[in-house]
């Protein structure tokens, strides 16, 4: 087998190399021309670069070689080498970053700038709340709590003390002067203290049957204190109360809770209370000195409380 022909001329069999070799050239094989060499060569071949698509003509030359790497072409001349030519100017080399070893952006700074900024936003956060905080405490702090101016407590029958608060004040209240009078009871204003209008009050108690009367209109059923302010000469003294007609077990307790002296009767204004049941409507509300009773006071105001 040779590499110029094995066989009887053959498309198949055809070696398009053939002429490349001495054994080939003496079979006859040519440098392709228009074939492979061969008579009958179904195949056409060019060299490279030596057919061109779509125009006729003959190849263009290929460009003259350039010199090796680095070392310039035997037929190249730089533009400043000709005659009266400027020189070229250089391009400036981009500067490398100042703070990286390898010419890398400098990230310490760029860290150490966002944590300086981190630090100036939590403590402008922090000043503002604590501005904010201060401001809620000085318009929402509360002053010291005022503390009511508080009156005479109410009477009971182991402490003696003047006056009424409000609560007493709603509830009907009356002076002496305005009861009804029986048993010898009468009106006078011999010494001062009464609080009643004009200093007015009720005398002529200290005997058997002597009795007072209040009616009281307008409550609601239920239990009430009530409250007598009265005066002695300086002695304890008590009285019977008769509500709607029926006596209280307890007496009204008249004692001498302040400590006046005796026979010292403008010392000697106190108030009690005792403890009624009212029924709605009017009711009616009775002191009476009855037998047993000590009744050497004078009367000056009546009025009625809720028990605490």
């Amino acid at each position: 087998m040779t590499p110029g022909n094995n066989g009887a001329s053959t498309p198949e069999d055809d070696d398009p190399f053939g002429y490349l070799y001495a054994d080939g050239q003496a079979n006859g094989a040519q440098p392709p021309s228009g074939g492979y060499g061969y008579p009958n060569s179904v195949n056409r071949v060019r060299p490279v670069g030596s057919r061109q698509y779509g125009q006729q003509g003959p190849a263009p030359q290929a460009p003259p070689q350039q010199g090796a790497f680095g070392r310039p072409s035997a037929h190249y001349a730089a533009p400043e080498t000709l005659p009266g030519a400027a020189p070229a100017a250089r391009s400036p080399q981009p500067s490398r970053g100042g703070g990286g070893r390898g010419g890398g952006p400098n990230t310490k700074g760029l860290l150490i700038g966002a944590i300086a900024v981190v630090a100036a936003v939590v403590i402008g956060i922090g000043i503002a709340m604590i501005s904010g905080d201060d401001d809620d405490k000085g318009g929402n702090e509360a002053g010291p709590t005022p503390t009511a101016t508080q009156g005479s407590s109410e009477p009971s029958p182991s402490s003696s003390d003047d006056g009424k608060d409000e609560e007493e004040a709603e509830l009907p209240a009356i002076d002496g002067k305005a009861l009804r009078l029986d048993g010898g009871t009468t009106l006078a204003s011999d010494f001062k203290g009464a609080k009643a209008d004009g200093g007015v009050y009720v005398t002529g108690f200290n005997k058997v049957g002597a009795k007072v009367t209040w009616t009281v209109d307008g409550v609601k059923a239920g239990n009430y204190r009530f409250y007598v302010q009265y005066g002695i000469p300086g002695e304890d003294a008590d009285a019977t109360i008769v509500v709607n007609g029926k006596a209280e077990s307890r007496p009204l307790n008249m004692k001498n809770f302040a400590g006046s002296p005796k026979g010292d009767w403008e010392q000697g204004w106190q108030n009690t209370w005792a403890s009624v049941n009212l029924n709605d409507g009017t009711n009616t509300i009775e002191l009476v000195c009855n037998e047993g009773n000590q009744c050497n006071a004078v009367l000056d105001q009546f009025w009625l409380a809720k028990p605490e």
